[in-house]
């Protein structure tokens, strides 16, 4: 079925974006994996293509462009050549939006050129120890003295905590008990005296997306640092999680089928008991649920695109997009790991790191229980 949802420039966008991550992604991303973290030379060439920051104003090295189908673009390609789209949707999708929509004039004079350029990679630090997808849970303190605040605490599960140059960090600044006014957003830079970074955390699977834990100890962080108003820091999460869901549910399905593609391929090819495999009824019948499943669930990741597009998209339409969609993808890459036989647990076989790297997608970005609460309460229940 034809997608509608793109016109001819995202179309253009599109095969800039392929052919660039052929040239400059695909014969390296085993080293990647290996590192541990991507080269910052890439993400560089990457930003000076375009593909980094395009939401920020012209002026700081934007492209003024405010329309998510390119996000989506960047997420699609990545995924069709296997590679994990998580450092274009961290800073993309996640950091952008704060640093356009929130930073003030001043703070954009001093962080958008180098974010735009590549020279400065972002992080997000809401996860704790203790916390986990439970917001109001968060113990990290930051206290005003004079114009600083004293930040301490520890943050975990931290993407490109290790290599970030500026942390958004979630902080409580107040005793009020109303969750709703008792947080505040600080940028946190490197270099700042009491900043520390943790071990970088051995994963599963998405091997070149470092995960680190921070750790604060009265660090004195500028007022001017402030990202938003005061105490408005959780209602400003909660106001960007809703693109973020919609960026995992993107990745999910783009991933999904990338792993359906590479096993037909494969079913096609390998034969048991003089047939290919993929011509046994309950193979076939199996991959044509999940082509079907799949399509389906395209439809409504579009619908949602275009409700993102024009500043229509449900926060309760992006849980429930994002729980069905990663569950799906799970389903799918698990079966498709399964008729690759023996050979899918062979780290040789594309489709075993598809099965490592797909398991996040049900934490990522709030848990598929959460999401599944976020749903039923807004059913009244």
């Amino acid at each position: 079925m034809k997608r509608n949802i793109f016109t001819a420039e995202h179309d253009d966008f599109r095969q800039s974006v392929r052919g660039f991550l052929k040239r400059e992604a695909a014969q390296n991303h085993d080293q990647w994996e290996s590192d541990g973290m991507l080269d910052r030379a890439f993400w560089r060439k990457a930003a000076a293509q375009g593909f980094v920051g395009f939401e920020a104003p012209e002026e700081f090295g934007g492209l003024g462009i405010s329309d998510y189908r390119f996000n989506a673009v960047l997420i699609e390609e990545t995924c069709r050549l296997g590679l994990i789209p998580d450092h274009f949707m961290l800073q993309n999708d996640v950091l952008c939006p704060y640093l356009t929509g929130l930073a003030n004039a001043e703070q954009q004079a001093r962080w958008l050129p180098g974010f735009t350029s590549g020279e400065l990679v972002a992080a997000i630090a809401m996860s704790e120890p203790g916390t986990g997808s439970d917001l109001r849970g968060i113990a990290t303190e930051a206290r005003r003295d004079g114009d600083h605040y004293v930040l301490n605490g520890s943050k975990t599960f931290i993407s490109s905590g290790s290599q970030a140059d500026l942390v958004v960090v979630a902080a409580r600044t107040s005793d009020d008990a109303r969750a709703s006014a008792a947080f505040s957003l600080l940028m946190v830079e490197a270099g700042m005296e009491g900043f520390e970074r943790g071990r970088k955390l051995s994963k599963i699977g998405r091997g070149n997306q470092d995960t680190a834990e921070l750790f604060f100890s009265d660090v004195r962080v500028p007022v001017a640092n402030l990202i938003g108003e005061e105490g408005a820091g959780l209602r400003n999460l909660m106001h960007n999680l809703g693109r973020e869901r919609l960026s995992v549910a993107l990745a999910a399905i783009s991933g999904a089928e990338f792993a359906l593609e590479i096993t037909l391929e494969y079913v096609k090819d390998r034969k048991a008991f003089g047939q290919p495999i993929g011509t046994f009824q309950v193979n076939r019948h199996a991959l044509a649920l999940m082509a079907t499943e799949l399509r389906s669930a395209r439809a409504y990741l579009d619908r949602c695109i275009e409700a993102e597009v024009t500043e229509e998209l449900d926060p309760v339409e992006a849980a429930g997009l994002k729980a069905l969609t990663t569950e799906l993808q799970w389903r799918v890459v698990d079966r498709c790991l399964q008729l690759h036989g023996g050979y899918g647990y062979m780290n040789e076989y594309e489709i075993s790191r598809q099965w490592r790297d797909a398991r996040v997608q049900r934490i990522y970005g709030g848990s598929t229980e959460i999401m599944w609460e976020i749903v039923g309460r807004g059913l009244g229940l």
